[in-house]
């Protein structure tokens, strides 16, 4: 995944454009790969690293339909929500940015190695604030989501509980003036009571992606959920008959087929976006007739 780090100074040509009117920016960014730009629609979806299957495959199918409609798909490369947000546009053919809270040499979680390598290979990028070999220390997180949100000209935050970084992120985008969405959620759920809340505050709520398109100004282009793949790889199949004969957690699914966790994790989220698999209880996975 070697690809040349470069720098771009606030004021320089390269420095995003939607940056510029928010004093508090980066004064410089590293990027591998590409930034968004400036003239490509772009969204920030967001939402818990702790998550639901639902709010996972909500998040990769928002984000589908958004990248196969040119939108571009702004997130921050964590577990859950973030992670699967850039499946999602992944998967709708679009290009998927990722601000990271450490420096853009480190794939943090180590488990997002082969996502962020389909990212750069796909057109996408990584960016920092960060300077190369920062490690991501939990103060650098609510910081970058400062960017994030900047980036994006709308935020669509998916499932967060009621103290959330998410919910950090849709202040730093009310402040900028963007539009935040929130997935509504059962009252009962921990992870939907961010959102729920936001709802309350007058954030839009997000009914379907092109409640979405519309706010952008972006006519959809007939794209609809992709149906469950007839067919998978062999190692996909491998985990699809295991949890066939029995739930497993990600420790008990990579000793039973030998496939590294990386991989493994990439291989879960397209199974559960599919809706072959769920996640019940959260760890547990389990194959759905």
């Amino acid at each position: 995944m070697a690809m040349e780090i470069f720098t771009v100074g606030r004021g320089q040509e390269g420095y995003p454009e939607r940056l510029m009117p928010f004093a508090d920016m980066p004064s410089r960014l590293f990027v591998r790969g590409a930034l968004p730009a400036d003239e490509q629609k772009t969204a920030a979806i967001v939402g818990a690293r702790i998550c639901t299957a639902y709010g996972k495959s909500q998040a990769a199918f928002f984000a589908q339909v958004l990248a196969a409609n040119g939108v571009a798909v702004i997130s921050g490369m964590a577990c859950g929500i973030d992670a699967a947000a850039h499946e999602g546009a992944l998967r709708g053919k679009g290009k998927t940015f990722a601000v990271l809270g450490c420096g853009v040499d480190i794939c943090y979680p180590k488990q997002n190695y082969s996502l962020m390598r389909r990212m750069l290979e796909n057109g996408g990028g990584v960016l920092s604030e960060f300077p190369p070999g920062a490690e991501p220390l939990p103060w650098h997180f609510p910081i970058r989501n400062r960017v994030i949100s900047a980036l994006a000209d709308v935020v669509l935050v998916i499932e967060a509980k009621e103290k959330s970084g998410s919910l950090i992120t849709a202040d730093y985008a009310l402040e900028q003036g963007k539009t935040v969405f929130a997935l509504p959620g059962r009252t009962t759920d921990a992870t939907s009571r961010g959102c729920n809340r936001l709802i309350a505050q007058g954030a839009e709520i997000a009914i379907s992606p092109e409640t979405i398109l519309e706010e952008l100004g972006v006519k959809k282009a007939g794209t609809k959920r992709a149906a469950p793949r007839p067919r998978y790889g062999k190692e996909a199949e491998m985990v699809l008959k295991t949890l066939a004969a029995e739930p497993q957690n990600l420790a008990q699914l990579a000793g039973s087929t030998g496939i590294p966790l990386q991989e493994l994790t990439g291989i879960l989220l397209a199974l559960e976006i599919d809706g072959v698999i769920a996640e019940n209880p959260p760890g547990v996975y389990m194959a759905l007739s």
